[in-house]
């Protein structure tokens, strides 16, 4: 396909965030602090997908994310994928994966669990990537990833 015919505009330097399921979307956005930076973005949803039936895409100018923003995404949107972008090509390709330990991204929903009474960051061990869940390092409450509160 010819970039000029693209859905959306290509950006010159940045991150695209592709393969959102469409209904996490804004949620994504609004996770990654989108909605108050100073880069242009781009927000697209609801574009047929073989992989996620509709998707969502990002585009970030010159942004690119840390690896604790990254596992902050994958908690709301695993294996979406992100590209790279440096002089209007794709420099690097990499799905997001959820980590093995998640620190300071989730809520814990055991309400007297010492994290939701006491200043003490939260963390999680990943016990089951495949049906996404989490267990509290402090109450040992199991979770479903899809159905946690994001800190």
């Amino acid at each position: 396909m010819n970039k000029k015919e693209r859905l959306v505009a290509a950006i010159e330097n940045g991150t695209v965030i592709d393969h959102i399921p469409a209904d996490k979307t804004y949620q994504v956005a609004n996770l990654l602090g989108l909605f108050s930076i100073a880069s242009p973005v781009t927000i697209g949803i609801n574009y047929p997908s073989l992989k996620v039936g509709n998707k969502g895409i990002i585009k970030i100018s010159d942004k690119f994310f840390t690896d604790d923003e990254i596992s902050r995404l994958s908690v709301v949107a695993p294996k979406v994928i992100l590209n790279i972008i440096r002089d209007y090509e794709v420099v690097e390709k990499k799905t997001v994966e959820t980590p093995d330990e998640l620190r300071g991204i989730v809520r814990c929903n055991n309400p007297v669990c010492v994290t939701n009474n006491e200043p003490v960051p939260t963390i999680f061990h990943i016990v089951d990537k495949e049906r996404g869940i989490c267990k509290c390092h402090y109450c040992d409450k199991e979770q479903d990833i899809s159905n946690v509160e994001i800190v």
